[in-house]
């Protein structure tokens, strides 16, 4: 069978040119006479492996020296207790709420602390991003926090919040490596994997050094405690080796690809080639006011239920997989990964036109 275009926001479409290095590499890593899957953790060829991985992201992402790089399991939601556990200093923090993600962080917060909700686009089905340049920031607030793309809904922050000097957390799963990021505004950067950079199963935590200390909330379970993992290179226990294996194929991808200026130009240039039929059609129209669009996601509907079934249906008999919504927003969602090929994103369109001039 021939391999379909797989929209899907999660876990998502990897790069083809991979998936044959890591199958190729299944019974036989790096000339171990082992697979990855086999591999000690402790072993020295894993410790090349991690080693590379990072070595190559900090490349990519230019990430400072002054931060550090952890390879987590759990995924992103159990950053949402993670988080405040580690930064509640003074038990306060402040939260912006922008999709379904970010509003279980915050719930997640009120656990460990005051958790305030200074802004929000729940008012309008979260398909917009609230003016963040002057935010009642509270005054001992130990972090602000947002989800930089919010996958559900396809908003994405073209500027990052006015945090009035705190330290900014961001949850960047879905735009991870889609573009340049400046590290240093951000106290932790952090993403899970699944959606543009290798299997379901791990989160990677970007960490500003004087953030990891022993100082954290009573009762923090020692997995828990960001200084434990760096203490001990992201092996504190057995780390998610095969995916920090695929990662790193993937970074060494993206190097090859020409780094994170170039995936941003092509990712524009795929968003681009959807928004304007979007913009055109008289059957489909995008959800997100224009401004907060995502590169990543790209959510859609027909405005009738029975129509936009028919559409998935018949998508997918077609050859284009996981078109369907969330169930929040409804309709059509198509991410639009790194991984996936402009081919794809233009074959979709043309089969939106035909199935337009078919159902009009």
């Amino acid at each position: 069978m021939s391999r379909v275009y797989n929209f899907s926001a999660g876990p998502a479409v990897l790069p083809e040119e991979v998936l044959k290095e890591v199958a190729a590499e299944m019974l036989d890593c790096n000339g171990t006479g082992m697979s990855v899957l086999e591999m000690s953790h402790r072993s020295p060829a894993f410790q090349a492996i991690i080693d590379e991985a990072e070595k190559d992201l900090r490349e990519l992402m230019n990430i400072p020296d002054n931060y550090r790089v952890l390879f987590l399991q759990g995924g992103a939601s159990l950053q949402f207790a993670m988080i405040p556990m580690n930064l509640m200093k003074n038990g306060v923090a402040d939260y912006i709420v922008t999709g379904q993600w970010a509003k279980k962080a915050y719930e997640e917060a009120k656990k460990y602390g005051k958790a305030n909700k200074i802004a929000s686009s729940e008012d309008e089905t979260f398909s917009y991003i609230p003016d963040c340049s002057d935010l009642p920031i509270s005054e001992d607030a130990d972090y602000v926090y947002i989800c930089e793309n919010n996958t559900i809904y396809g908003t994405k922050y073209k500027t990052l919040p006015n945090t009035k000097g705190k330290i900014l957390v961001s949850d960047v799963s879905s735009c991870f490596l889609s573009e340049p990021v400046d590290v240093s505004k951000y106290g932790i950067i952090y993403g899970g994997v699944q959606k543009n950079v290798g299997p379901a199963g791990m989160v990677i935590a970007i960490v500003r050094e004087d953030l990891i200390t022993d100082d954290v909330l009573p009762g923090t379970p020692t997995m828990m405690k960001y200084k434990i993992h760096d203490d001990n290179g992201s092996m504190y226990n057995t780390p998610n080796c095969f995916n920090i294996y695929v990662c790193g194929k993937v970074f060494k991808w993206l190097k090859n690809m020409g780094g994170l200026e170039v995936m941003k130009q092509r990712n524009e240039e795929k968003a681009k080639i959807l928004y304007d039929f979007l913009d055109e059609s008289k059957l489909f129209r995008g959800t997100v006011r224009k401004e907060d669009r995502s590169l990543m996601n790209v959510p859609f509907v027909t405005g009738d239920k029975d129509l936009d079934a028919k559409f998935v249906k018949e998508a997918k008999a077609a050859g284009f997989e996981n078109l369907k919504g969330h169930r929040s927003v409804g309709g059509m969602r198509a991410s639009i990964y790194n991984a996936m090929p402009i081919e794809g994103v233009k074959a979709l369109v043309e089969f939106m036109k035909k199935f337009e001039e078919e159902n009009l």
